[in-house]
């Protein structure tokens, strides 16, 4: 099972502030979770994952998005910071 966190601004648009997804064959990439979550979320959810500034993090590493997954792993999508 992979545990899918959202934050900020892409909580909000996506209603939705964490869910559980089962680990499969077909879900084996960050791109792959972003893929399914677009299918089963439909086009909202697909216009929120698929911008190109959504940072990626997997177990509170950021890591780029074709990162490979293990079972039991933390996804979380937020959207990009600044600092000052």
């Amino acid at each position: 099972m992979l545990k899918v966190r959202f934050f900020s601004l892409i909580r909000e648009a996506l209603d939705c502030e964490e869910l559980n997804l089962e680990f499969t064959t077909e879900t084996v990439t960050i791109d792959d979770v972003k893929r399914r979550l677009s299918a089963q979320g439909g086009v909202d959810w697909q216009d929120v994952l698929m911008q190109p500034n959504v940072v990626h993090a997997l177990n509170h590493r950021v890591v780029d998005s074709s990162q490979a997954l293990s079972d039991g792993d933390e996804i979380a999508f937020f959207p990009p910071m600044t600092g000052g």
